[in-house]
């Protein structure tokens, strides 16, 4: 397995199973080697305040996950669930796509890749919603 490299910016965080880790002055990459680590780039992370949107808050349950405030087993049957609401709202082909490998991600405790997936459908549900930003 190659594992997740992490390209990090100057001074950039990064939670790692729990762990606040900060890059120095210069760009750099890490690799994350042990499977199913949790990892959560602050710069990502979406706030409790922001998390109004169905999408934005399965992606803040998950991200709690990763951050280690939710237990994976406990969170795992709601986040499912958030997920199969979310199918019900996306009726497009890449939408449910998305939604599928969050699914499977999820259920194989993979929490990084299944908020990847959701975070890809913030725009459409912006578009959607008319919160677009420009």
């Amino acid at each position: 397995m190659s594992g997740l490299v992490l390209k990090l910016g100057p001074k950039e965080r990064v939670l790692i199973n729990g762990a606040m880790v900060e890059n120095g002055d210069r760009r750099s990459k890490i690799s994350i080697k042990t499977p199913n680590a949790n990892i959560l780039r602050l710069r990502d992370a979406i706030q409790p305040e922001d998390a109004k949107t169905p999408v934005r808050q399965a992606c803040f349950a998950v991200q709690l996950v990763l951050s280690g405030d939710s237990d994976p087993e406990e969170a795992r049957c709601a986040n499912l669930r958030q997920i199969e609401q979310l199918i019900e709202m996306f009726r497009d082909a890449e939408s449910r796509e998305y939604l599928k490998k969050a699914s499977e991600a999820l259920r194989a405790d993979q929490h990084y890749k299944c908020l990847k997936m959701l975070k890809l459908l913030i725009p459409l549900e912006d578009k959607i919603l008319g919160t677009a930003t420009h």
